[in-house]
């Protein structure tokens, strides 16, 4: 189970890498590169920046609906599977934890030796019941971007995505949920493969029934180090601006006499930059990060793609619109206040 978990690790880490390598090597000034950064522009449009004429390779943008659906069917399979996991497993662990430490000291067995292996299970508790918050917090995200989608968004039948596009966002949230919570992931899984095995072979009258309470659910996430929390409030900070952000840019089609016709936003944070949705999202994963301890480098290199592929996305947004309006505001910064 622990190769399997490592492999399930570098499996991600690797696909991070490989999604993130490509857009950096874009961006780099160099003039040989001018084929592939307009290559890798070309998968990238959509919407606004795609002409409308452009459909060999493309789907609908209203299908962007569909990263959502998989989000939250996928983010909720594994919020569900690691918080029963963390309330029907974890308890015993530590009761054999302690058991053994006992015994340990009893028998004259090495102090140190027992006081080390007792940390590592409740960093390992502590750990997994970091990764249901975690979790909670993706849940709520996807939940209001498939709201979004549905009726915030009106979005005109002509804009489309490149299929890569396409292909790449169900790609992120699918590995995106399951690097908050990879380094048991295996376990996790092993754990309710037996547990549907245990349900075939006993019936649902036989499966013991466990004991809940509202203060099983509630009382780990008390114990939740400071730095959890700061993330949390960075966190929520980015998601009402980009609900904000996204309200905005939906009121704008009420604007307008056609869906085809654009405008230029103004309100809340795009009195500073041209992409404030996209300095929302970084925000968002930002939070993510900090509120998980930093200690995986799987979330790093989760954070690494957000920001490079948003950050290569606002440069072309904030030429889209300095070429569309005369009168665009000079003063707004593509992704970053007052520095990019």
């Amino acid at each position: 189970m622990e190769e399997l978990g490592l492999g399930l690790v570098s499996l991600l880490r690797a696909a991070w890498i490989a999604a993130t390598l490509p857009i950096l090597v874009a961006c780099l000034p160099l003039p040989g590169l001018g084929w592939f950064r307009r290559a890798l522009l070309g998968f990238a449009k959509r919407g606004k920046i795609l002409p409308s004429n452009s459909t060999k390779l493309t789907v609908p943008q209203r299908f962007f609906c569909h990263f959502y659906v998989v989000a939250i069917f996928w983010t909720t399979i594994l919020l569900v599977a690691v918080w029963f996991y963390a309330i029907k497993i974890l308890p015993s662990l530590i009761e054999h934890d302690v058991f053994s430490t006992i015994t340990s000291h009893l028998t004259g067995g090495s102090h140190a030796f027992s006081w080390h292996k007792s940390l590592s299970t409740r960093e390992h508790v502590y750990n997994v019941w970091l990764s249901v918050f975690l979790l909670l917090l993706m849940e709520v995200q996807v939940l209001r971007r498939f709201y979004e989608t549905i009726y915030v968004f009106n979005y005109s039948s002509s804009a489309r995505m490149h299929i890569f596009g396409y292909l790449a966002g169900l790609f992120f949230y699918t590995a995106a949920p399951l690097s908050l919570c990879c380094t048991f992931a295996p376990e996790v899984f092993g754990f309710v493969k037996n547990l549907v095995a245990e349900f075939i072979v006993k019936g649902k009258d036989r499966m013991s029934k466990p004991e809940f309470n509202i203060w099983m659910f509630v009382a780990p996430f008390l114990r939740l180090r400071w730095y959890s929390w700061i993330g949390a409030a960075i966190f929520l900070w980015g998601w009402v601006h980009q609900l904000r952000c996204h309200e905005i840019l939906g009121s704008l089609r009420e604007k307008t006499e056609t869906l085809e016709e654009y405008v230029i936003p103004y309100g809340d944070w795009f009195e500073y930059v041209s992409s404030p949705h996209y300095s929302a999202e970084i925000v968002i994963y930002g939070g993510l990060l900090v509120a998980s301890g930093g200690a995986d480098l799987s979330l790093w290199l989760l954070f690494a793609f957000v920001v490079s592929n948003l950050v290569f996305a606002a440069t072309e947004t904030q030429r889209w619109y300095h070429h569309k309006f005369d009168d665009y505001p000079r003063n707004r910064y593509a992704i970053f206040p007052f520095v990019y």
